[in-house]
C-alpha cells in the first residue's frame, strides 16, 4: 500500500500552540518545525505536493514520538498517528546517507531480536568488569550504548504457566519483550510473582517474540506487521482473559495492533480481538484490586511516567495507587513529569547529544526529590535515567513498579534486582 498522510487528520490541529511547551526538541531548541504543530505544518505541505527535503525529514525524524502534545491538545489532534504515518513516508521517500542507514540496520538488526540480545551479554559483560576508563576508547554510537547499559544479569528461567496463588481471578498471558527479557530479566520474573500472588493463572509462552513497537514507531511498517503477526499467533489460542504488558512502548504499540494489521485479511479480525486485551501492568492490578497481603517496605521512591504509558496509554493514577499501597513507602513526585527523559526506544540511540540533554534535565530533577529509588514502568527510561544520573555524578537505586510490588508481597528487600 502506498504510504500517506492522513489529510482529515492534519486539518484538525489549529495551531494553537498549547503542545510547545511540552515537546522535547522544541524545549530544547525553540524551533518551530522542531514542535507539533510545526510538523503538522511539514505534513500539510507534504499533501500540497511539496517535495520531501532533508531539512523536513530532519524534523521528522527529531521527533521522540513521545505524545505529551497528545495530552496537552485541546482539539484531540491524534498526533501520534500523524507521526507514525509520516515516518512510514519518510522512510519510503527518504535516501538517507550510507553511515545513518549502517547504523539503523545495526539498531533494527539487534534490538527487536531477544536471542541476538543474549549474545550480546557476554562482551557487553566482560566491558563492565573491565571497567568504565574503556568507555573513551569505543567507537562512535558503541560508547553510546555502554553508557546506557544496565550491569548484566544473569537469566531468569520462566515457567510457561504459572498458576494463580489462592482463587483464581484470571487468566493472563505475559509478553516478555525483547530489551526487558535481556537486560531487565528480575522485572519479568518480579511481574510474573506478582500476577500470581494476585490470583492470576499467569501464561508465559516461551517462543513469543518481539511486538513490533521499535519498527512501527520508526517508520518501519511491514517489518512491524510481520512481529505483530507472530505475537498474535502466540496468544490468539492461548486462552487468555488479557495480555499483560510490563514495557510502556510495547504496551502502547499492542494496543493498536488493530490497526496495525487492518489491511491483512488473515490477521485483522484476531489483532483487534487480542488488542481488547493488552492491559498494563499497573493498569490490570487497578482494575482487580489488591489480594495478597502487603508487608511494609520503609523507601522513599520518585514516581517517573513513562511517555508511552502515561500519554499515549493514559495510565497514570494507577502505579500511584499502587505503590501508596505499601505501608511504610513514601511516594514523591518529579518535577516537569510531562517532559520525556530522550529514551524514547532508540531515539537516544540515534541522536545521542540531544537525548544525553534531556536524561541530564530528568536526572536533575528525579535527584532534587532526595529519593532514594526512581521507579518507573519501561526499560528504557531506567537505562536512560540511570545513565544520566550516573553522568551527573548522583546515585540513586532504580525498579520497576513491579518489582517494589513484589518486594512487598514477599516481604523481602527492595533491591535492583529483587
Amino acid at each position: 500500500m502506498e504510504p500517506r498522510i492522513d489529510a482529515d487528520l492534519v486539518s484538525d490541529c489549529v495551531h494553537c500552540g498549547f503542545c510547545l511547551p511540552t515537546c522535547p526538541t522544541y524545549v530544547l531548541w525553540g524551533e518551530e518545525m522542531d514542535s507539533p504543530r510545526g510538523r503538522i505544518q511539514l505534513m500539510h505541505q507534504l499533501l500540497e505536493g511539496e517535495p520531501l527535503t532533508p531539512t523536513a525529514a530532519g524534523h521528522f525524524d527529531a521527533c521522540l514520538g513521545c505524545m505529551a502534545c497528545v495530552t496537552a491538545c485541546p482539539s484531540g489532534v491524534r498526533y501520534g498517528t500523524l507521526i507514525e504515518q509520516t515516518r512510514v513516508v519518510v522512510e519510503e521517500r527518504h535516501p538517507r546517507p550510507w553511515p545513518e542507514r549502517a547504523l539503523r540496520g545495526l539498531v533494527f538488526g539487534l534490538f527487536p531480536h531477544p536471542r541476538r540480545l543474549a549474545v550480546l551479554k557476554g562482551p557487553l559483560r566482560l566491558y563492565q568488569r573491565l571497567g568504565a576508563p574503556l568507555l573513551d576508547r569505543l567507537p562512535g554510537r558503541l560508547s553510546t550504548l555502554a553508557a546506557l547499559a544496565p550491569p548484566v544479569r544473569p537469566a531468569v528461567p520462566l515457567p510457561a504457566r504459572l498458576p494463580a496463588l489462592g482463587t483464581r481471578r484470571a487468566v493472563v498471558g505475559m509478553l516478555t519483550g525483547c530489551v526487558q527479557r535481556a537486560f531487565f530479566p528480575d522485572v519479568n520474573a518480579a511481574t510474573a510473582r506478582v500476577l500470581a500472588a494476585e490470583g492470576c493463572d499467569v501464561v508465559i509462552p516461551p517462543g513469543q517474540g518481539c511486538c513490533g513497537a521499535l519498527s512501527v514507531h520508526s517508520g518501519r511498517r511491514e517489518e512491524a506487521a510481520r512481529f505483530a503477526r507472530g505475537i498474535v499467533d502466540t496468544f490468539d489460542a492461548a486462552g487468555i482473559d488479557a495480555l499483560v504488558v510490563n514495557a510502556a512502548g510495547c504496551g502502547s504499540s499492542l494496543k493498536e495492533l488493530g490497526d496495525l494489521l487492518a489491511d491483512d485479511p488473515g490477521y485483522a479480525g484476531r489483532a483487534a480481538a487480542l488488542a481488547g486485551k493488552v492491559t498494563d501492568f499497573a493498569e490490570l492490578l487497578g482494575r482487580l484490586g489488591p489480594a495478597a497481603p502487603r508487608h511494609p517496605l520503609p523507601a522513599s521512591v520518585a514516581y517517573h511516567d513513562a511517555c508511552h504509558l502515561a500519554h499515549a496509554q493514559g495510565v497514570r493514577s494507577q502505579p500511584r495507587e499502587l505503590l501508596r499501597g505499601i505501608p511504610g513507602l513514601v511516594l514523591r513526585e518529579i518535577a516537569d513529569p510531562e517532559l520525556c527523559c530522550g529514551s524514547a526506544g532508540v531515539w537516544n540511540v540515534l541522536n545521542p547529544g540531544p537525548a544525553a540533554e534531556l536524561g541530564a534535565r530528568k536526572a536533575r530533577d528525579v535527584l532534587a526529590t532526595g529519593a532514594q529509588w526512581l521507579v518507573t514502568a519501561n526499560p528504557g527510561c531506567l537505562m536512560q535515567i540511570g545513565a544520566g544520573v550516573r553522568a551527573a555524578g548522583g546515585t540513586i537505586r532504580t525498579a520497576h513498579t513491579a518489582q517494589v510490588l513484589d518486594a512487598s508481597i514477599r516481604g523481602v528487600r527492595l533491591s535492583a534486582g529483587a
